[in-house]
């Protein structure tokens, strides 16, 4: 049979496909509902890792596939299934975030658009200022406000070195505002006057927010004593920090009095997912002297009323000036326009 095939004699009928293994069951689009899962806090995130306190006891977990790009973070609230007992070579995973009461953010900068979760579930914002070594910077003070009240959290001010320092000029700028200012004489060497602190974090999740040298490790090591962070000292030259915690911790107060979550020091906070039209209304006390303003006003243009309002005003609120000041710089730098 020259030329011929040896399969010639073979016809279709003759012929079995072997069906692929891959694809053959149709894929459902029910997902588990995991009603044996457990609920559990987030206090700890490390390269995918996730420590996550079920009861008293601490679980490490993974996150699920099903969750996505969904972010995980330090506060939150979640549901796991798996091994939860905690003990060593073990792991579970999140299945499922419980919804949050509240979400702390911020951007690399006034335009970036991608912003980042800092923590989910707080009740307070406690911006932690350094009244000398390093100096206090109050339009990053301004910031902190905005992002807090933006983010529906109770912003409170703690003034630390008071032993170095005088906190009567910071005190003048925001004594007027409806903020819980605490002055301490924290520093590398003692922690005198927390008794107001501890009475303002009792029963709440605080999250301490701040530039790196401030004091903030310091704080939490006092209140916390096993807490074990690491504190570091201010560059002379620079007037800078040295960044000693490296990811956020939510630690437990003693008497399960509440939750304080302690945050690497930051050298800015963008604002970019706020939007530009909300920001006049996280300066309380300018807010209320917009009346005079022409409509659709900028708050930065040369007809805005908030000139005359601060004008009528000085003699009674000298500190309004600065304030307006600041205000129009992070405007201007949310709307690209200035570097704050």
């Amino acid at each position: 049979m020259s030329g011929a095939s040896r399969y010639d004699h073979y016809d279709e009928d003759d012929v079995r496909v072997r069906p692929s293994r891959r694809g053959s069951r149709p894929r459902s689009k029910h997902r588990p509902r995991h009603e044996d899962a457990v609920d559990g806090r987030v206090i700890a995130v490390d390269r995918g890792r996730y420590q996550v306190l079920v009861d008293d006891t601490l679980v490490t977990a993974v996150k699920s596939r099903n969750l996505g790009r969904k972010s995980i973070v330090v506060g939150d609230s979640v549901a796991l299934v798996g091994d939860v007992s905690g003990e060593r070579d073990t792991m579970a995973r999140i299945v499922r975030q419980n919804p949050r009461t509240s979400v702390l953010r911020r951007t690399a900068d006034d335009t970036d658009p991608v912003e980042r979760v800092i923590v989910a579930n707080a009740d307070q914002l406690v911006i932690v200022t350094a009244l000398a070594d390093p100096e206090p910077r109050p339009r990053m003070i301004d910031r902190c406000l905005v992002a807090a009240y933006d983010a529906g959290l109770t912003p409170i001010l703690l003034l630390t070195k008071a032993d170095l320092v005088s906190p009567d000029d910071l005190l003048a700028l925001y004594g007027d505002l409806d903020v819980q200012v605490l002055v301490t004489e924290v520093t590398s060497a003692g922690t005198d006057g927390l008794d107001e602190v501890r009475a303002a974090l009792a029963d709440q999740v605080s999250v301490l927010v701040g530039h790196s040298g401030v004091g903030k490790s310091t704080i939490v090591n006092a209140l916390v004593p096993d807490a074990s962070r690491a504190t570091g000292s201010v560059n002379v030259v620079t007037g800078r920090g040295r960044h000693t915690s490296t990811s956020a911790v939510a630690l437990r107060l003693p008497d399960n009095s509440g939750w304080v979550i302690d945050t690497p020091g930051v050298r800015s906070f963008g604002l970019a997912h706020v939007d530009l039209d909300r920001i006049i209304d996280h300066f309380p006390e300018l807010s209320v002297g917009t009346g005079d303003c022409p409509r659709s006003c900028s708050h930065d243009e040369p007809d805005c009323g908030l000139d005359e309002f601060v004008a009528r005003n000085a003699s009674t609120q000298p500190h309004l000036a600065q304030r307006l000041e600041s205000l129009r710089r992070l405007l201007r730098s949310r709307a690209g326009e200035d570097s704050d």
